[in-house]
């Protein structure tokens, strides 16, 4: 793998991002028109056309928590884990005032920069990818998806 830094640090997998997505967006469209079809058509039956506009809804509901709560355990080892390098580094845990975004940005920050980088973060508010273009030396994580 090429070293990692902020211009190629995000990790899209196609096959998800795109593939899947378009996948379930096609599937939502074309049974919402179905629905809408056989609604206005008195002769025909709606049971078909309302079960697969549910199944597209759940679909969609699938993918989009299938991720969120993959990012949300993913956040909770993060912050443990920058805790943990904060008080090996410092002798104290990190920053009270510190957001999960910013610590996720905070994990990229070699060992020698990211106290200083926890301080400056806290002190003027600095979003995650503020904080990810300041870093001078990377600190690569390729496990996050």
């Amino acid at each position: 793998m090429q070293p990692q830094h902020y211009k190629n640090h995000r990790r899209f997998v196609p096959g998800y991002h795109y593939l899947l997505s378009i996948i379930i967006v096609s599937c939502v469209i074309i049974s919402t028109t179905r629905l809408v079809t056989s609604l206005l058509d008195a002769e025909q039956s709606n049971v078909d056309a309302i079960f697969n506009f549910f199944v597209s809804v759940a679909l969609v509901g699938l993918f989009w928590f299938g991720r969120v709560f993959a990012l949300r355990a993913q956040d909770r080892a993060i912050r443990a884990e920058e805790n943990f390098r904060h008080y090996l580094l410092t002798g104290k845990p990190l920053p009270a005032g510190l957001r999960m975004g910013q610590i996720v940005a905070l994990r990229f920050a070699a060992d020698a920069e990211m106290p200083a980088l926890a301080q400056k973060a806290v002190a003027e508010k600095l979003k995650g990818d503020a904080i990810k273009q300041l870093i001078i030396n990377w600190r690569t994580d390729y496990y996050r998806v």
